[in-house]
């Protein structure tokens, strides 16, 4: 389109009279207003608008009569709905896109004293962002949820909306030109709704990583200060982990130890290439490295062209090694030193197979140098929840004075106790340990010594694979179905009624209250499984333990849990 000036809508901007604009933003009053404003003040040639979700006829009226009133109405190009309302993290993962986090957050939901009217804006609120998805999608999917929850409010609004557009066969936005870049009718996708009445994957828990970006200190674990000189300044450093790096797309769902031995075996091959350059230079007898020496190599022979111009890629693949080191060695510094995740790691497994503990929980939370003060409540909560009983008073009082003098806030705790109590669930470890856990070996081989990967205490871990996605293949098999059942609604926006059951070809999961990447790694999984099937995840928003200890931290309202719905997978386990 030829756009050379991005700026801000609530910015100072000057007039450019003689220069189209185009908006790309959310139709909220502040920004209708600005539009308004825009127009009264002729700021430019030709207005093209383009709304993220659908503008409401009063808003489209309000622009309409501000045109009028500052005669620049022919001015006004195109009116576009988007429908956008959402994020696309990966090619198979979207969270909704949403300007205040915390208005559809696990919090928001679940506090006890919400009123009808504050939910039934969340609810639309998350409607809205699912029908700007399936409309991008281009299909109407059949829609399965359980009962008496989040999930199911969601799943009867997003049905109605579905069926109103449909309705109006001149203007839907599931007919005729809008379903070309959609499915085949016949193909329509599987859409499941959960509900999160209770993780991530290792770098979103332990490093700040936001929209594919992870931000980090640079110099974790570098040389202390000299005596009475001022400590150094830790610099924040920031990456993004995008589709084009195909080291993060291969490792990105792979165990810690993996990935650390992957990082060395791709420092390895970058070592060898670059010392055959040196080699080939030398033999050349050109030492230095000038890019006139390169340059004449160049000229010179064929096999140190070929060399020089995958310099390039050289280059590049070096930078990608040096991110993957720095990124690798910050979540080693939290597993080995500044938290010391390998034995939480250890101990949560053996919590939850209902192994035998080789340490009391009250000796880890005792110890001051294991952990945080949320690892030791998150570890804490895992133990109350997975138990068979809840422990005694007099236990609970140890477990509580231990976990204050740890420095834990316990309004998490009470909160816990509140749901268990209220939805009469206590999770087993049929949900965990017979979940088809499948070794999958130690390393390989030790990092050499002088690797930046100091991996001893980390390769004695067994890695396991759990299946701890929402749903299993026989409950995915009973969705399916054409057909009610007790613990799952069915809905069809298009109302085709088959005798036995759907072929899915697709299926897209959503969890109304927050999800993680764990359920989403074991949804990839899943589908790598089921040749010809593909699995799309999405939640209202992406938390990682730490984020969902804060969000059932009670606020100025008390924090009794107001659903009801099953929890589906255990909470706050970690991943290594």
């Amino acid at each position: 389109m030829g756009i050379t000036l991005h700026l801000l809508l609530h910015s100072d901007r000057d007039p450019i009279p003689d220069v189209p604009a185009v908006y790309f933003v959310m139709p909220t009053e502040e920004n209708i207003d600005r539009i308004c404003q825009d127009l009264r003040n002729q700021l430019y040639e030709s207005y093209y608008l383009n709304f993220i979700s659908a503008i409401s006829r009063s808003k489209l009226e309000d622009i309409a009569s501000a045109a009028l009133a500052a005669n620049a109405v022919s001015q006004v190009t195109k009116v576009y709905d988007q429908y956008l309302n959402f994020i696309t993290l990966e090619d198979d993962m979207f969270i909704l896109c949403h300007q205040n986090k915390e208005l559809i957050s696990y919090h928001a939901i679940n506090r006890a004293d919400i009123q009808d009217t504050d939910m039934e804006a969340i609810m639309d609120t998350i409607v809205d962002s699912l029908f700007c998805f399936f409309v991008t999608l281009g299909a109407v999917p059949i829609i399965r949820c359980p009962r008496g929850n989040a999930a199911e409010m969601v799943a009867v609004k997003l049905d109605k909306k579905l069926r109103e557009n449909l309705r109006d066969a001149r203007n839907s936005l599931f007919t005729g030109d809008n379903m070309a870049a959609g499915q085949f009718s016949f193909q329509r996708p599987l859409f499941v709704l959960a509900d999160r009445n209770v993780d991530m994957a290792l770098i979103h828990d332990v490093l700040d990583f936001h929209l594919n970006r992870v931000m980090m200190e640079e110099g974790a674990g570098a040389e202390p200060s000299p005596s009475g000189a001022r400590p150094k300044k830790k610099n924040r450093k920031s990456y993004d982990l995008t589709a084009a790096d195909k080291f993060w797309q291969k490792h990105k769902g792979s165990p810690f130890p993996e990935v650390a031995e992957s990082v060395q075996e791709e420092l390895d091959t970058y070592r060898a290439q670059e010392d055959e350059v040196k080699r080939l230079k030398s033999i050349m007898g050109l030492e230095g490295e000038d890019e006139g020496a390169i340059s004449m190599l160049s000229d010179n022979t064929a096999k140190l062209t070929s060399a020089v111009s995958s310099l390039p890629e050289l280059l590049e693949k070096k930078r990608l090694i040096d991110l993957h080191t720095n990124v690798a060695t910050a979540v080693l510094d939290h597993i080995k030193v500044t938290r010391k995740l390998d034995v939480y790691f250890e101990y949560e497994e053996k919590l939850m197979s209902k192994s035998t503990l080789d340490k009391s929980l009250l000796d880890i939370i005792s110890d001051p140098d294991a952990g945080t003060p949320e690892d030791k409540m998150r570890l804490f909560l895992i133990f109350y929840i997975t138990g068979q009983q809840p422990p005694s008073e007099s236990d609970l009082d140890q477990y509580k004075k231990a976990l204050l003098d740890a420095g834990c806030d316990l309004s998490p705790l009470n909160y816990i106790k509140q749901w268990k109590a209220f939805t009469k669930m206590a999770a087993t470890p049929a949900n965990y340990g017979n979940s088809g856990v499948k070794p999958m070996g130690l390393f390989s081989r030790v990092m050499n010594t002088g690797s930046q990967f100091v991996m001893e205490g980390v390769k004695n871990l067994v890695l396991k694979q759990h299946s701890l996605c929402l749903y299993n293949y026989e409950v995915f098999k009973s969705l399916c179905l054409f057909q009610e059942t007790d613990d799952y609604r069915y809905f069809d926006p298009k109302m085709l009624r088959g005798s036995e059951r759907l072929v899915v070809f697709q299926a897209i999961v959503f969890v109304v209250g927050g999800g993680n990447y764990i359920e989403y790694q074991n949804l990839v999984e899943y589908a790598k499984s089921k040749q010809g099937k593909k699995v799309i995840y999405g939640c209202s928003e992406l938390f990682n333990a730490a984020q969902f200890i804060k969000q059932v931290r009670p606020r100025p309202s008390a924090s009794q849990p107001s659903w009801k719905g099953p929890s589906h997978s255990l909470p706050l386990t970690s991943d290594l």
